[in-house]
């Protein structure tokens, strides 16, 4: 069967290319496989990224020559330059994951000041969401699934509690829902977030999940999202919503942040992929606030691709919504 490769020049730039996108950093990939190590000798990619201590830590999703993902461990001064630990952090040890564990989304919990990392759990059980808890970012305590009895991902906690509760958000699928708990274990108050848009440009219209962990901002949670339509093609966009009721969407512009363009973003494991699990808000030599979105590409590497944050804002405020649909 001929496998489907996204052609870069049909995309959806309705407007001749001026719109806000993200940009590339030169140094991308930041993060390719080893062929050394047998765990992570074909792919390295989806990242979550958290800044602490002065440094910048990546927990990645790798996968070797039996295709088992684990969850490697790099290290960073600048965001840019990855030394790695010489065995993942976390590896497949209970028999829900049995087949891998994936996709880690790493959330520093200012109320519990400790790291959570939302992670996917893959067997013969299905697809699901598990939680883990450290205090030095390399030895995890697993606090098991969050949801059963279903094929769920793309979650990630929230960095505070809200209304006194954890809060989460997680994929039912097509949708990006939300859900609260008191214990980080049993979760109840599920409800949309946000669907995909059939009715939009296309890119959103067939399912859409969660990215990195929501930024707190005067305006209401700022919040990326990826996207893919039928032709599977993986984008990602940004949307705001309320503070105190992250159900409500104050804004969700119509148009995508990024596509895949880059040979290694189109062909690879996946192909025509761009796929974040990380976008942490970072302080330039300038004293400027950009936002660091890690991304994987095509299931092969980790990229790189970053904004000034106000011009995100700026989006997400000011991009056109769509008018039409009276439901984000």
């Amino acid at each position: 069967m001929t496998q489907h490769v996204f052609n870069p020049t049909l995309t959806l730039h309705v407007d001749g290319s001026r719109r806000f996108m993200l940009r590339r950093h030169p140094r991308s990939p930041v993060l390719r496989p080893d062929p050394l190590k047998a765990w992570e000798a074909i792919n390295v990619f989806n990242a979550a990224v958290v800044q602490h201590g002065g440094l910048f830590h990546m927990h990645y999703r790798a996968q070797g020559v039996d295709y088992v993902s684990s969850i490697g461990y790099a290290v960073s001064e600048d965001g840019l330059h990855w030394n790695k630990l010489e065995r993942p952090v976390l590896s497949p040890q209970e028999p829900y994951e049995a087949r891998g564990v994936e996709d880690p989304r790493v959330t520093w919990h200012e109320d519990d000041q400790c790291f959570y990392m939302a992670y996917t759990a893959f067997s013969a059980h299905g697809i699901m969401p598990c939680l883990a808890r450290s205090h030095n970012l390399i030895s995890w305590e697993r606090l098991g699934p969050v949801i059963r009895g279903e094929n769920n991902k793309d979650h990630v906690v929230f960095p505070r509690k809200i209304g006194g509760r954890y809060a989460m958000f997680h994929r039912r699928p097509p949708h990006i829902w939300i859900a609260y708990s008191d214990d980080l274990v049993n979760w109840d108050s599920h409800k949309i977030v946000m669907s995909p848009r059939p009715q939009n440009l296309g890119w959103d219209e067939k399912r859409i999940g969660a990215g990195g962990v929501p930024i707190e901002t005067p305006h209401g949670w700022l919040v990326l999202y990826h996207a893919y339509d039928d032709l599977h093609v993986y984008r990602l966009s940004a949307a705001l919503l309320d503070l105190d009721d992250p159900s409500r969407v104050l804004s969700r512009p119509r148009t995508f942040l990024m596509e895949p363009t880059e040979t290694w973003e189109i062909r690879g494991d996946v192909p025509n992929v761009c796929f974040s699990c990380a976008n942490p808000v970072v302080t330039n030599g300038q004293g400027e606030s950009e936002v660091y979105v890690y991304y994987g590409g095509a299931d092969r590497m980790v990229g790189l691709a970053t904004c000034r944050y106000d011009d995100l804002m700026a989006f997400v405020q000011t991009s056109p919504g769509d008018p039409s649909w009276d439901r984000h």
